[in-house]
């Protein structure tokens, strides 16, 4: 047995540290709150007032203007379409809102912060172990702060989820960066390029490729947190899931986990093709 005056306990100061949190920043804590649930309930009504009929033939647009391939094309809006067909489309709505939400705000952090890990050792020497702990953490575990400073409903279910999903386009921003030719950086920096011009017109679009992954993966990952958050009242499909596992309902369990599946089909479908679209043609 380990002995027990070696044993030293962080739960304390941790649980004293969030207590802290929620009484001096609390009014910081409730207006990010209201901002997030106010976007979030503008998107959810325009993905709601659009008629369903509507979304696959975006869809099936979107999907032709990327793929020039029928099957690709039709595939994704059939699958939509079964969405309707189990009566899921307003939760289906409602989690595609909180992905949007949680993916939007993961980008204007994770993309500044994978630019600014690229450019210094120092910062990412730092980031890069959180980011570790961020990927290896239990996904259980992030409801606990996300709960605690933004109590139930939808906005501790996007923090939460955007805390899970964050790592992939910080490591990929920061990685496609790195990549990029010195070459072609040597070649700018002979025609005066600034440090702004090499980020904005060499750097950065040389990395998109790389950068469009990582929006890939932080979707996905938003999308596969949907369940969890469910737990503390973010609702939408994952709310379904649950509700189905605690009546052992296996039928009802089936059709939200379809729809979430669908869910993923299309939107990786569709964010790779767009990924694609940005690669060198001899890549392609």
């Amino acid at each position: 047995m380990f002995p027990n005056e070696w044993q030293v306990n962080v739960a304390p100061y941790i649980d004293r540290f969030v207590k802290w949190l929620v009484a001096t920043w609390g009014p910081f804590f409730d207006a990010l709150s209201d901002l997030v649930l106010r976007m979030l309930l503008q998107i959810e009504s325009f993905l709601k007032w659009l008629p369903w009929w509507a979304w696959i033939i975006i869809i099936i647009l979107i999907c032709w203007r990327l793929t020039h391939n029928w099957f690709k094309t039709l595939l994704p809006g059939l699958l939509i379409f079964t969405i309707g067909m189990f009566g899921l489309w307003e939760v289906a709505m409602e989690t595609l809102g909180i992905v949007i939400v949680a993916v939007i705000i993961s980008l204007v952090v994770g993309i500044p912060l994978g630019i600014a890990m690229s450019g210094s050792k120092r910062i990412n020497a730092i980031i890069t172990p959180i980011l570790d702990a961020m990927q290896t953490m239990p996904s259980l575990v992030y409801l606990i702060p996300a709960l605690m400073l933004f109590g139930l409903g939808k906005v501790p279910g996007v923090f939460a989820t955007v805390i899970y999903a964050l790592p992939p386009v910080v490591r990929l921003t920061n990685l496609g960066i790195r990549q990029v030719s010195q070459e072609v950086q040597e070649a700018a920096l002979v025609f005066g390029a600034t440090k702004w011009q090499m980020m904005k017109e060499v750097r950065f679009p040389l990395a998109m490729p790389t950068i469009m992954a990582g929006m890939n993966q932080t979707t996905m990952l938003a999308l596969s947190m949907v369940v969890i958050a469910s737990m503390i009242g973010a609702g939408g499909l994952g709310e379904e899931v649950l509700k189905a596992t605690n009546r052992v309902a296996v039928g009802k369990g089936f059709e939200a986990g379809w729809a979430i599946v669908v869910l993923a089909i299309v939107i990786d479908r569709i964010s790779q093709s767009a990924a694609k679209s940005w690669e060198p043609p001899s890549n392609k």
